[in-house]
């Protein structure tokens, strides 16, 4: 059967363009669009001018299987990421224990095929437990399916063991994340140094150490040839770096969370620990660089950076706190934030949102070319609407938006051609 998706605001990422028109699905993929005159179908969605753009790609999410399922489960997190426009999920491997051996890879690959209604797919750790001393069988875990290979927070400090698991991963064409830090400043650490965690009392980071951090790793991407993702920059002294290597040819991306593009030091306010992430949030000078080099192209990715916490490891003194906020339904109407204030337009960020992480992670989806995975979202940019966490469908509540006013409802989501969030559900539109 065919769907025709009429009446829709298209946002295309790829041609870089939105506007009035029509999307025809065939057996899960698009098969054509158009603004002229609309064909027949089997079945016919009226979209009444809201927006239709590709499904979210969202890379690095947290769930907690195994060993923390009472944090997120891959069913929560899959209704979540269904809620929030994500129609694929790519899982970091900070599990209990680690996603570092072909078998543990396959649990989870197996658990997800299982309970989540979306696309998942799994990175694996670079070195075994992520204890940053000895690689992981990277060879083994591409053949079960491993998109990348990457330590998330935890940074490989040694530097001729990371610089060994780069020239491997080079041999073999591997994707290498990692979290630009240097160690030994940012330890402890658990907001951004100046004036504000001074007068909180709080310990602090420079941001010259995601500089360093940054520096250091390219420098051996340039030595080993490696593809490398820098997966959470958030200040404008590591921008520089980044240009150059850019500029000297080096397979080199980079990545930001939504909360570094929403948020700055100043939420952290009375302590309030649902603010404290990882990396800590930054001055408003950071977070408008940040914003202009998605605009530029410099930074290619947005995701959320779902790190789901239960309320005993949050409520807890600002220092003692976990790290994190949950973000697979938050992520869209938070970006939809840049859009409102002029910084970005509805291509040139879902561009960011789908098509770059798709392209970088090797990954179908993020387009609404012919031929493309039927991977949908259809939302309306301007509903507004006041966020409740509790509402949520992740386990874990930790948001930093809890009440605040948001603009941009999904009232549809589609993962090959098939609906997994809207109709009947709350928030979704009639005929939608």
């Amino acid at each position: 059967m065919t769907t025709l998706f009429a009446n829709a605001n298209l946002i295309d990422p790829e041609a870089g363009r939105e506007g009035a028109g029509w999307l025809l699905v065939e057996g899960g993929r698009i098969v054509g669009s158009g603004a002229g005159e609309v064909p027949e179908a089997g079945e016919v969605i009226d979209c009444a001018g809201r927006c239709l753009a590709p499904g979210i790609v969202d890379i690095g999410v947290k769930v907690g299987e195994p060993g923390e399922r009472h944090k997120e489960s891959f069913r929560t997190a899959g209704a979540a990421a269904a809620a929030g426009g994500v129609t694929t999920m790519v899982m970091r491997p900070d599990t209990t224990p680690a996603i570092d051996t072909p078998e543990t890879l396959a649990f989870a690959s197996a658990r997800a095929r299982e309970a989540a209604p979306v696309n998942v797919h799994a990175m694996a750790a670079l070195t075994k437990g992520r204890a940053g001393a000895e690689m992981v069988e990277i060879g083994f875990l591409m053949d079960a399916g491993a998109v990348a290979f990457t330590d998330c927070d935890r940074v490989v400090a040694d530097t001729k063991v990371f610089s060994r698991a780069l020239t491997y991963a080079a041999s073999l064409g591997a994707l290498v994340m990692a979290h630009p830090q240097e160690p030994g400043l940012s330890r402890g650490a658990c907001v951004t140094s100046g004036k504000f965690a001074t007068l909180r009392g709080l310990p602090a980071v420079s941001p010259v150490a995601e500089r360093m951090g940054l520096e250091r790793d390219l420098a051996l991407i340039e030595a080993t040839g490696a593809r490398y993702h820098a997966d959470a920059l958030s200040t404008a002294a590591a921008l520089p770096a980044l240009r150059r290597a850019r500029a000297a040819g080096l397979d080199v991306s980079a990545g930001v969370n939504i909360h570094h593009l929403t948020l700055n030091e100043f939420d952290v306010g009375d302590y309030r620990t649902f603010f404290k992430l990882k990396p800590p949030l930054r001055s408003e000078d950071d977070r408008r660089a940040m914003v202009e080099a998605i605009a530029e192209g410099l930074i290619d990715v947005i995701c959320s950076m779902h790190t789901p916490q239960d309320e005993e490891s949050k409520r807890l003194p600002f220092e003692e706190a976990a790290s994190g906020a949950v973000g697979l339904e938050t992520l869209l109407p938070a970006a939809l934030r840049l859009y409102h204030a002029g910084a970005l337009d509805l291509p040139t960020l879902w561009r960011a949102l789908s098509l770059n992480p798709a392209r970088r992670f090797a990954l179908p989806g993020g387009s609404l070319a012919p031929g493309a995975p039927a991977d949908l979202v259809l939302f309306d940019k301007d509903a507004p609407f006041v966020l409740d966490r509790f509402k949520l469908r992740s386990k874990s509540k930790n948001t930093p938006f809890d009440e605040a006013r948001m603009q941009g409802r999904v009232l549809g989501t589609w993962v090959a051609g098939r609906r997994v969030f809207g109709g009947n559900e709350e928030g979704s539109a009639d005929a939608a």
